[in-house]
């Protein structure tokens, strides 16, 4: 159908984006092409030491899957997706292939090894997710192709990671966002990734961040470091949510409490967080 129907076509999965996009008059297609009839694409299963979502797998199904709850992060991640209502409409492939700086999943997925899977009229291809998120709301897909299935390898063992957003309320965009993925041996990191959510034109990888904690011994200097590496990371512009220096100072005490809570996971305690509000 959007081969058919051409540019002025789009794809419809939980709206959660698109429909407020109509209603502000930012986007008006000619053609909607309405995802949810098609069976099999919402499903969460687990194969060849990866965790595979169907595109249209909601978020909902997510935050309440015994497989996601083996990963930690992913759990943080769809339990703090605005409100009950949009968790219950909104979809993992929608988000992904909206590539909003806003949006969580990216921030997340992208600590993680991530893949997506394209499909499209000349067959199936799988794309990394670092290739696939290539700007602000721009992506690797073509027009007439669509997100399959995004799969998500299983962390090493003694692994943890967390996800924190600062938020004015439930159902809005976060002012800043952090997640942490590590790898501890003892009392030792042997592997970090940081990503800086809603301050910057796409998920920030705090590679000065994640360096700072590489080899290290986790003590409150370390993490402090990583702490100054991810505020020199941002980039945020100003807006109602805040100042470009507010942003920067949220953003790191965001790192350094993902990071404390990734630590105790990593030693395999059993640590709930959830979102901070204002």
């Amino acid at each position: 159908m959007l081969s058919q129907l051409g540019d002025e076509a789009k794809l419809l999965a939980g709206g959660q984006s698109l429909i407020p996009l109509m209603k502000l008059r930012f986007a008006n297609p000619q053609h909607l092409v309405d995802l949810n009839f098609i069976p099999r694409t919402s499903y969460i299963n687990e194969e060849k030491e990866c965790l595979h979502l169907g595109a249209m797998t909601r978020h909902a199904e997510i935050e309440k899957s015994p497989l996601v709850a083996r990963n930690p992060i992913l759990h943080d991640c769809a339990a703090g997706i605005a409100d009950v209502q949009i968790r219950n409409r909104g979809t993992v492939g929608g988000s992904i292939a909206e590539a909003d700086p806003s949006g969580d999943w990216g921030t997340v997925l992208l600590t993680q090894e991530a893949q997506v899977r394209c499909l499209g009229p000349k067959g199936e291809r799988t794309v990394a997710l670092v290739d696939f998120i290539q700007d602000a709301y721009t992506t690797a897909l073509a027009h007439d192709e669509l997100v399959s299935e995004v799969t998500v390898k299983h962390p090493a063992s003694g692994s943890g990671g967390a996800y924190l957003a600062f938020k004015r309320s439930a159902p809005v965009y976060p002012t800043a966002s952090a997640a942490v993925q590590l790898t501890l041996s003892g009392d030792t990191c042997t592997a970090a990734s940081i990503r800086l959510g809603c301050v910057g034109l796409t998920p920030i990888d705090a590679k000065d961040a994640a360096s700072a904690l590489r080899g290290q011994r986790i003590t409150e200097n370390v993490i402090n470091n990583a702490m100054d590496a991810a505020r020199e990371a941002a980039d945020p512009q100003p807006d109602m949510r805040g100042s470009a220096d507010y942003k920067r100072t949220l953003v790191a005490a965001l790192v350094k409490r993902a990071i404390e809570v990734a630590i105790r996971r990593a030693k395999g305690e059993t640590v709930e967080v959830s979102h901070i509000y204002a």
